[in-house]
């Protein structure tokens, strides 16, 4: 008799993703001890050997709540028990630019980086369900942040792989359990102070019982249809960067004007965004209104001052020149 079908879904799904390493390669599962991380690194331990892959474990330590030390601990248990080598305990400080989800998202993704280039590992996957992807969307769309925003997390990008964006969280959550696997539910995932979990808890539900059954399905869909067209827009912004971006300037980006201003709205407003992202200003916290405020220097030019972008990220318009620095840089 085979594996329970939740245990076959999630070894198909990393067997898939990783189908294009090389013999040896090292890959590592970032494992906080949920369902969809734990899920994760037990398909990796069961994938890896029969690939010829080596295989170890990440797990990032915010240091936000009591008891987390213990847990990393746990986490490491499971590692050592599935024989997931090497396996380590990030501990990193969370700031405060972006907000607290965006600002530990951050010193996660940073902490996580510089681990897989020490050990040299090949790539890094990362446990989110197409539940994620499906509160991904609605919260791009709550902050009107445009395709990017409707095209959800990539399943890969640049080191990242993420394997169950096809896979329910419910499928993740039976995995473990058939697999003896006792799992951590994170109290920050019920807490209503953020806002991912009033859609968890509050939002998705409401849809799947007004519309009906598989509103997270079709919200996934709309995520890799957005992600095609992004990707090729994307694709034409960087080239009109490279064209615009004049000598850079200390601490900040310029852009010539003239360059700019015969894109079309959705290359331009992409041009801006990389400018100002390029410059300093955190990538989550940088919204619609923002990079619209940026291109109103261009689109509504009147000799108006600076616009302001998040951290501490400033644009102005000086000359045919726009000129994304910090903002004491900026009042110069």
């Amino acid at each position: 008799m085979g594996p329970h079908p939740a245990v076959a879904d999630v070894r198909r799904a990393v067997r898939e993703a990783l189908a294009d390493l090389s013999p040896g390669d090292l890959v590592l599962a970032a494992c906080s001890g949920g369902a969809d991380s734990l899920a994760l690194a037990a398909a990796l331990a069961f994938v890896a050997p029969r690939a010829n892959l080596r295989a170890g474990l990440l797990t990032v330590d915010h240091q936000l709540q009591d008891g987390s030390a213990g847990r990393a601990a746990d986490v490491l248990g499971h590692a050592a028990a599935l024989g997931l080598a090497p396996a380590e305990t990030l501990k990193v400080r969370v700031g405060t630019v972006g907000g607290p989800e965006a600002a530990a998202r951050d010193a996660r993704y940073e902490a996580l980086a510089t681990a897989a280039d020490r050990l040299g590992a090949r790539t890094v996957l990362l446990g989110h369900t197409r539940d994620d992807q499906a509160e991904t969307v609605l919260l791009g769309l709550a902050r009107g942040s445009g395709p990017r925003s409707l095209s959800g997390m990539a399943s890969r990008a640049g080191r990242y792989r993420r394997p169950f964006l096809h896979l329910g969280r419910d499928t993740t959550e039976s995995a473990c359990r058939a697999l003896g696997l006792l799992f951590w539910d994170d109290p920050h995932n019920a807490d209503p102070r953020y806002t991912r979990v009033k859609v968890r808890t509050r939002v998705m539900p409401m849809l799947e019982a007004e519309l009906g059954p598989g509103v997270a399905q079709a919200l996934a869909r709309t995520a890799d249809l957005a992600r095609e067209d992004s990707d090729a827009l994307d694709e034409w912004a960087a080239r009109a960067f490279a064209d615009c971006a004049l000598s850079d300037i200390e601490g900040g980006v310029a852009l010539a004007v003239p360059g700019l201003e015969g894109l079309p709205d959705a290359v331009r407003r992409r041009v801006l965004r990389r400018a100002a992202i390029a410059a300093g200003a955190p990538a989550g916290a940088l919204s619609a209104g923002h990079v619209l405020a940026a291109d109103r220097l261009i689109t509504a030019w009147r000799g108006q001052g600076r616009a302001d972008l998040p951290g501490g990220v400033g644009v102005v318009r000086r000359y045919g020149t726009l000129v994304f620095a910090p903002a004491q840089e900026n009042q110069a």
